[in-house]
């Protein structure tokens, strides 16, 4: 069976690619379909989110599709930048530019306890869905560290490591991470009904 990715950003195509391969299952992405679609992200939820757009490229594409929302929670922010992380700071700014607004409105807060959320839903054709999620802990650093990764991963340590997630190596990265958390109990769950 293929099952479509209903993200366009690079960034999670290669990170879910790498934690689905070997699964027994068959990824196609948006592009490889020619399936040209936004989805506006109008939940106020990771899984909210998370269902529009699984639900979206599941129709247009007639495939099961694994769709990811995901961000990043900030405590003594009240949650922020939470299911705004893409846009967090304002439209136009690279990911560069939302951490150093991150690190600049985190700036004499010494709580800075944090947590990665991904929440993977899959849509199939038959109006079914599965989900799953997955929870990485840690703390804001006062500046960035590592090249690895994307969006905010060099201005997060992970919890247990002495590393932010731009630190890690992909194989640690993918063991550690909210997604790879996510997507293994989504697989777990296709195991339990039969699929893969």
């Amino acid at each position: 069976m293929t099952f479509v990715l209903a993200t366009a950003n690079q960034g999670k195509i290669r990170e879910m690619r790498d934690i689905l391969n070997g699964s027994g299952i068959e990824i196609a992405t948006r592009e490889e379909l020619g399936i040209d679609i936004e989805v506006e992200e109008t939940g106020a939820t990771f899984l909210e989110n998370a269902l529009l757009k699984a639900r979206a490229i599941c129709e247009a594409s007639g495939l099961p599709a694994i769709a990811d929302d995901s961000g990043l929670v900030v405590d003594a922010l009240n949650g922020e930048p939470g299911v705004y992380s893409s846009t967090y700071g304002g439209d136009g700014l690279d990911a560069g530019k939302r951490f150093e607004y991150l690190l600049h409105k985190m700036r004499g807060i010494e709580r800075r306890s944090a947590k990665f959320v991904c929440t993977i839903v899959c849509a199939f054709p038959d109006g079914s869905i599965i989900k799953a999620e997955g929870v990485c802990r840690g703390t804001i650093t006062s500046s960035p560290r590592g090249s690895g990764g994307f969006g905010y991963d060099p201005v997060f340590l992970v919890h247990g490591t002495d590393k932010t997630m731009a630190e890690l190596t992909s194989a640690e990265k993918n063991r550690l991470s909210h997604r790879g958390q996510a997507l293994r109990r989504f697989l777990a769950s296709l195991h339990e009904r039969g699929i893969a």
